[in-house]
């Protein structure tokens, strides 16, 4: 009987050793997956920052900056100021002798609805 209680007694201590080894191995594939996600996430990140470097270096080359694009709306405006400008000037003189002529050439005539007599 000693026999049999020492083996159940060794059984016991097997089946132990057992789940421990067991949960060692799932602890260190716990870890493992935690270190495969956070190395999968740096991977991730580096290659999105790579593509966004290539995309702005696509978009300058091809499109042009944002600053390409207001210097010439800048420049766009200014040549349009000046022929603005340009045609207040030879158009001044016109325009005030026109108002001029308009205001000191009045010709008084009666109302249509007025009835004489």
């Amino acid at each position: 009987m000693a026999s049999k209680s020492q083996g159940i007694q060794q059984l016991l201590q097997a089946e132990k050793k057992a789940e421990t080894m067991v949960s060692d191995a799932r602890k260190r594939k716990t870890q493992k997956l935690k270190r495969a996600k956070e190395e999968a996430q740096a991977e991730i990140k580096s290659y999105k920052e790579e593509c966004e470097k290539q995309f702005i270096l696509y978009q300058r080359e091809h499109m042009g900056s944002k600053d390409d694009h207001q210097a010439k709306v800048e420049e766009q405006t200014n040549t349009r100021l000046s022929e603005i400008s340009t045609s207040v000037q030879q158009n001044k003189d016109k325009v005030i002798e026109r108002l001029l002529s308009l205001v000191y050439d009045i010709k008084p005539e009666l109302h249509q609805n007025l009835k004489i007599g």
